[in-house]
């Protein structure tokens, strides 16, 4: 569920036949629930290779050009964790789901160095003018996917940032966990700071799909396809031992768990790796923890587990979750903030950028009222946090949750001075009615913005 850089819903190309035509950020919720088929974008463009991805970046649409160029036809068989969807005669649809993205992946023509450089900027611009100084960067990693690409963004981006002071805001990187070796050579090398700027720190996996391409993996089916229970996208001998290798390297592990049954899977996991590595602060990361079974969220507590959350991932689950899993199962089951707090596990906020706006502003009210767009009434209230709890969960939770609670998080002695002003107003009136933007970002005590 994590793409590091933007992309607009639809790029032009130019008019000579041929070029791909790239974009994302479709939501079929929206427009009724219906996924989209490749006959849509054939309609408009016939001539050039159409992909766009999906809002949560689990599911894209191929037009049939694209399809050709990739070789997906009815004889391809659907790679392990992944699915291309197909019409009741087996002809694929253009949808493909979690790993069978890989297929079009593969062709898709590569952004040059020069865009990856300026899409660094200029997301560093657009996070400061948001009042947020210091991020997580997952790579641009996919199951199934070639490690190789984060690897090159972090040679010809960041390090290239970096020896050109071009640094604008904080990144922990995280590295896809097959590399996980590489990734412990590099920071045995180098320590887990190349400087202010740049952390380095750990592995990131994947164990399901999201909610919304039906692919987030459940103990119970989807509602009205009796047969899909989700999809399991890595195998969990091979995600158990790369765990515990990372682990015993020292390497931070994060993990994507959406559905129910892939938060318990992970949480067994855990209690594995405890076992078999003993005892340590490792700050294990559960990214989304969006859905978890009863007695779940004490078990975040137990072993110290960071819930690593979206709270504006909530806004378009609310109107749709029930749809997807049933009215009961959504209602108990759903962004439980309090419940984790309440169990002790450490509540870590994020945006999940670009699939949700990178506005702690806004994500802060969303985790107080919990009130959709158009809501009369909060989407599960008991599960409501207070403001207090939110800002912390975005602020020294946020930079526990990456071994950065030293040097940021908190305005302390001997931390670099990392704020932002906001609208002067009362306590009272901040928890009900959130500025909408900041006033000006510091960055070591120095404005960055405006």
């Amino acid at each position: 569920m994590t793409t590091p850089m933007p992309q607009p819903l639809l790029t032009s190309p130019d008019k000579h036949p041929g070029q791909w035509i790239l974009g994302g950020g479709w939501n079929n919720d929206v427009w009724g629930g219906d996924f989209p088929a490749a006959a849509w974008l054939d309609d408009i463009s016939p001539d050039n290779p159409v992909w766009l991805s999906r809002m949560d970046g689990h599911m894209g649409i191929a037009n049939s050009l694209a399809m050709k160029i990739a070789g997906i036809d009815k004889t391809t068989n659907d790679p392990i964790g992944g699915t291309i969807m197909r019409t009741a005669e087996g002809e694929p649809t253009g949808l493909l789901v979690d790993t069978a993205m890989v297929l079009m992946f593969d062709v898709i023509e590569k952004v040059s160095i020069h865009e990856r450089r300026e899409a660094l900027l200029r997301a560093s611009r657009h996070a400061l003018m948001r009042g947020v100084t210091t991020v997580v960067d997952v790579g641009s990693y996919f199951p199934g996917a070639s490690a190789e690409k984060t690897w090159q963004d972090f040679s010809d981006v960041y390090e290239w940032a970096h020896s050109m002071q071009k640094m604008l805001i904080r990144v922990c990187l995280f590295f896809p966990m097959p590399t996980w070796a590489r990734v412990s050579d590099l920071i045995s090398e180098n320590g887990r700071s190349l400087s202010q700027w740049i952390h380095l720190g750990g592995v990131k996996a994947f164990l399901d799909g999201s909610l919304g391409s039906s692919s987030a993996l459940f103990h119970e089916p989807y509602e009205g396809d009796p047969g899909n229970y989700g999809l399991q996208v890595t195998d969990m001998d091979s995600l158990l031992n790369r765990t515990l290798e990372s682990d015993k390297s020292g390497l931070q592990v994060a993990i994507h768990a959406i559905g129910d049954k892939a938060n318990d899977m992970l949480l067994d996991m855990v209690d594995k790796v405890v076992d078999l590595n003993g005892v340590k602060d490792r700050r294990f990361r559960i990214e989304h923890a969006q859905h978890l079974a009863p007695a779940a969220a004490n078990r975040f507590g137990k072993q110290g587990i960071i819930a690593s959350v979206q709270p504006d991932h909530l806004l378009d689950d609310a109107d749709f979750a029930a749809k997807k899993i049933g009215f009961d199962r959504a209602q108990r089951s759903s962004y439980t903030f309090r419940s984790l707090l309440a169990g002790g596990a450490q509540l870590a906020f994020g945006s999940d950028w670009p699939v949700s706006d990178i506005n702690p502003l806004q994500a802060i009210q969303t985790a107080i009222s919990r009130k959709p767009p158009g809501w009369e009434v909060p989407w599960i209230p008991a599960e409501r946090l207070s403001l207090d709890e939110s800002l912390k969960a975005h602020t020294i939770s946020a930079a526990y949750a990456c071994f950065l609670d030293h040097a940021v998080g908190s305005l302390s002695q001997g931390k670099y001075a990392d704020f932002v002003v906001l609208p002067s107003t009362s306590w009272d009136a901040f928890a009900s009615d959130l500025p909408a933007h900041v006033l000006a970002t510091y960055v070591s005590g120095k404005l960055a913005y405006p």
